[in-house]
This record gives structure tokens, sequence and C-alpha cells, in this order.
């Protein structure tokens, strides 16, 4: 069995605490035992491993590489452990569902069909994080993230919410003034692209125009993207689904558009069992996005 490989629980608990706290006096107060005590079980988890774990050639005690791999994988399992007790005994029923979107999504697609959650699921809090970063999905953290790709993220659950295309769009009164026929022609345009992300960026490499051609280009909250296009202040890179009533209204042009090709937002979490409200979350997230 595995766990005869494994060093002693209190060893590791000891490492665990040290990692997280940078100290033995803090590891040991964590722990409720003495500073000695930890750094008697931090001498024996070496001697256990054979590996040096710590860096003692300063004033004060690093982690070596071996170190830090352990610390990591350390973090992940007690955070999954205590993610799980935390489920099955309920304590953490009121704390919020965390979840993280590029702002466009949140505010395009999220934000206005929350409140039927909220009528729905009163008693579950919510908390929207805003980001055009890919959040760490750590057990304790973000509970689910809503990315726009393919779905193929290692080591992660993904599966499609909304399946949708890239577009490049501008106001018609503004590239009506341009003769646009390939990407090449875009340089030319004024650009709008989303505050912290690389989708116009990509968009152009695909298409073999460097960004550095582009001569007049605003970057802005996601938010801001498409309210900017609208207003013909320049072009923008987004999905198909932000704009297909700005489109049909003709406040929008379609200028290029790349195929689907099983690219869409998806909803991307840890493995493993979700705890309930999450669960119910993501449930109503798919439910949402099948209607019409």
């Amino acid at each position: 069995m595995f766990w005869r490989d494994m060093p002693p629980l209190a060893a590791l608990r000891a490492f665990h605490a040290f990692a997280e706290t940078g100290n033995v006096v803090k590891a040991g107060e964590a722990l409720n035992v003495t500073h000695a005590a930890i750094s008697q079980h931090l001498r024996a988890l070496e001697r256990d491993l054979g590996l040096p774990l710590f860096d003692r050639s300063g004033r004060a005690l690093e982690l070596t590489a071996e170190g830090q791999r352990l610390a990591e994988a350390l973090s992940t399992g007690f955070g999954a452990i205590a993610a799980t007790v935390r489920e099955l005994t309920g304590r953490d029923a009121a704390r919020p569902v965390h979840i993280s979107a590029t702002p466009s999504f949140a505010a395009n697609w999220l934000m206005p069909r929350l409140s039927a959650f909220r009528l729905a699921h009163p008693d579950i809090s919510l908390m929207i994080d805003p980001t055009p970063a890919l959040a760490d999905l750590a057990p304790g953290g973000i509970d689910i993230a809503l990315r726009y790709g393919r779905g193929d993220w290692p080591g992660l659950d993904c599966r499609m919410l909304i399946e949708t295309g890239i577009v490049v769009v501008g106001a018609s009164a503004l590239v009506s003034r341009y003769s646009v026929s390939r990407p090449a022609d875009l340089v030319g345009l004024p650009w709008l692209e989303e505050l912290g992300t690389t989708e116009a960026t990509n968009w152009l490499a695909r298409h073999g125009v460097a960004l550095d051609a582009v001569r007049n280009r605003v970057e802005v909250p996601g938010n801001l993207v498409l309210d900017g296009a609208r207003d013909g202040q320049g072009v923008a890179v987004t999905t198909r689904m932000f704009v297909e009533a700005d489109v049909a209204a003709g406040r929008l042009v379609v200028l290029f558009e790349d195929p689907q090709d099983q690219a869409g937002y998806h909803i991307v979490t840890r493995p493993g069992v979700m705890r309930p409200a999450a669960r119910t979350f993501a449930t109503w997230l798919r439910q949402t996005a099948r209607s019409p």
C-alpha cells in the first residue's frame, strides 16, 4: 500500500506548517507545539526521505527545490482534505461560491442573468471575481472558473457551457471609411482590446499580422470594449454570442469570423466532487445556457 512509503504524518504536518509560515516558531504556534518539536520533525523528515529539503546556508531556513515541490504537494493534499471535511460536515455552507470570469463574460452574459439564480437560491451567496487572468483553482478558493477556449486545461475538469466563435467587429460608421478585405487591412483601423488579455494579439498573430503594425490601440476594461465599439471608437475582437443582437440591429458589422472549432466558454473546476452550493450554481449555469 502507498502509505508504507509515506513519512510520518506528524512530520509532514510540521513541514507543511513551516512552509506556510516560513518560521519554526510560527509553525509551532499553528500546531500548538514547541518550535523545538517542529525542528525535530523537519530533521527527521529529511533523514526519512534522504533529501535536502532546506537550505541552511543563510540566516533563515529556506526551502530547496525538492522542499518546494513537497510543500506544493502537501498544500494541495491537505487543502483537499480540509475542503472535503468542511463539505461533509457542512462547515463551509456559509462560504460564498467563488466564481472567476473575464470582465466581458461577467458583464455581457453572467450579470444580466444572475438575478434569476438569486431568486431561486436566496440561501446561496456568490462572489464574482471579474479578471482576465487564469485563476488558480486551489482548494478552499475559487470554486468555478468560466474560461474561453477548447477545454484543454490540464489537471482540471472542463465542461462546455456555450460554444461560440471569435469575431472582429466594428461600427458601420467606422469601418465604412476603410477598405478591409483581409486581416492585414485592419492595421490601419483603431483597435479596442480588453485590458489584461491577448485576444486581439492572438487573433492577429493567427492571421499573420504583427501587433506592432497596429498604430492606434487602446486597452480598456472588458465591460467597456463593446460600448466603445458601438460608439465607433475602434474595432474589437470578441465572441459571436456577445454581439448577435448588435449585428442583427446593424450597430456592429462583422469583419472577420473564425469558425467555432469546438471553442467556447467552459465551466472549469477542480477534479472531484464539488461542494453542494457550487454544484447548484454549476447546474444553474448549464440550464440557463440551454434556455432560449
